[in-house]
Parts: C-alpha cells; sequence; structure tokens
C-alpha cells in the first residue's frame, strides 16, 4: 500500500477549477499511464479483500482500466458495468439522479451464476450515486457484493454514507 500511496503522490495531477470555477479536479491519467503503479494500485485496491471474491466489478470508463488491472493480476474475471446502450443481448438496468438529470448503468444478466461474488472498483468515491446504483444492480442480478474499492475518496461530499452497507476501502481520503 505504501508504494500505491507514493505512486499517487507522485503522479496525480492536480488541475484548478475543472470542470468548472471552484473544484479542483484529480487526473489519474498518468497513473493509468504508469505501468509500475497501475499494478501497485490494481494490488492495493483488492488486497483487503483477498479471497473474498470470485470477480472484479469495473464501472464505466475509468473503473473498467482499474478493474481490468487488478482482474489480470490477481487471475480473476472481469464484469462490466457499463452506460446504457452499451451491451448486446439481455441486460439489467439500474437508473440514478445526477446533478442535473438521471444516468442508467446495465450488466449482462447471464455473465455470472448467481451467488457469484463481486469486488467493485472505480477511480473516486465523490458523491456516491454511480457507486449506490452499481452496488444496487449487482445485489440485484443475485450475486453478492463483498465490497467496493475506489483509488480516492473526496472528503466532505457525502458519498460512503450512499452506499451499500459493506466494506468500502480507499487508498486515499483527499
Amino acid at each position: 500500500m505504501t508504494d500505491a500511496l507514493a505512486h499517487l503522490d507522485r503522479l496525480t495531477r492536480v488541475i484548478p477549477d475543472f470542470p468548472e470555477p471552484g473544484i479542483l479536479f484529480r487526473d489519474l491519467t498518468p497513473v493509468f499511464a504508469d505501468g509500475p503503479a497501475l499494478a501497485s494500485i490494481a494490488d492495493a485496491l483488492v488486497a483487503p479483500f483477498e479471497g473474498a471474491y470470485d470477480v472484479i466489478a469495473g464501472v464505466e470508463a475509468r473503473g473498467f482500466a482499474l478493474a481490468a488491472a487488478a482482474a489480470a493480476r490477481s487471475g480473476h474475471g472481469l464484469l462490466l458495468v457499463r452506460k446504457a446502450g452499451k451491451l448486446p443481448g439481455a441486460t439489467l438496468a439500474e437508473s440514478y439522479a445526477l446533478e442535473y438529470g438521471e444516468a442508467t448503468l446495465e450488466v449482462h444478466v447471464d455473465q455470472l451464476t448467481s451467488g457469484a461474488r463481486v469486488l467493485l472498483l472505480d477511480d473516486v468515491l465523490a458523491t456516491g450515486g454511480t457507486l449506490a446504483a452499481s452496488q444496487r444492480l449487482i445485489e440485484r442480478a443475485g450475486w453478492a457484493l463483498t465490497g467496493t474499492a475506489v483509488v480516492l475518496e473526496l472528503d466532505g461530499l457525502g458519498g460512503r454514507d450512499r452506499l451499500a452497507s459493506g466494506e468500502v476501502h480507499s487508498l486515499q481520503r483527499v
């Protein structure tokens, strides 16, 4: 975990006033571009849940990169939680409120067996809407949510409070 935090401190770009004035955006793309950093982040995200999951779910879009890296490094499969209309075949959908509207996430209903243990990964936990919807979707599909892990958790936005009661692990709180 120490290596992961050192990589985060060294590589995360902090961009003021993006995407709007007053926001301090934390850009993780330089972390993703560095192989050793991405590997250490992926390992640190799944470490607290070792032995407790069968598959790793990633939330579109940056969660895909993290989940794919973590799944490959841990030898587990990958479940994609996609935006509506992006998956062919039978899907299960979960809609949720955004600041200015609504969004919908989907998964393939037949991708995993009933009771499969799913570890959910994403890059940032802010207000929690996307991750809460992803958690509900996993549970509605008949799979067991074993935990949620994020790289960054933004303090003061109440995101953790919106999530299901399962364990939530963040590498860094800012």
